[in-house]
């Protein structure tokens, strides 16, 4: 199973919106979600738009840094139960290539930590 994980160099945070047609989607970060009921943002901090409904700030992140192969089955069920285990929430945002794992600033080292004695390696930025 994959154990190479990377730290994002940045703080990011979590932002509710009510349209995303005025986003720059030439930064560095940032990953969208739309339902039916909500538009979401996941962006640098300093990103964040002037017009949020609500944004939670404060997130620090970490990634497979390989490609995650779609037939793996309980790569991120393992991480999530290593952190839980700990009492230290995610928050997880998944694209075509890997997921990334979002915990609270505060929780950050304590998380690598704990993922480091579980067999997780993170590779140097």
């Amino acid at each position: 199973m994959i154990m190479n994980l990377k730290k994002l160099p940045y703080e990011l945070s979590i932002c509710k919106l009510n349209s995303v047609t005025d986003y720059n989607l030439d930064l560095d970060f940032c990953s969208f979600a739309k339902t039916d009921d909500e538009i979401s943002l996941v962006c640098k901090t300093e990103d964040v738009p002037f017009d949020v409904i609500t944004r939670d700030d404060g997130w620090c992140g970490f990634y497979f840094d390989e490609t995650l192969d779609f037939s793996l089955i309980g790569v991120l069920a393992k991480i999530s139960a290593v952190l839980s285990e700990n009492n230290i929430g995610i928050f997880v945002v998944s694209t075509y290539n890997t997921d990334y794992i979002l915990v609270k600033s505060e929780n950050f080292d304590r998380a690598v930590s704990v993922l480091k004695s579980n067999g997780y390696t993170f590779l140097s930025d």
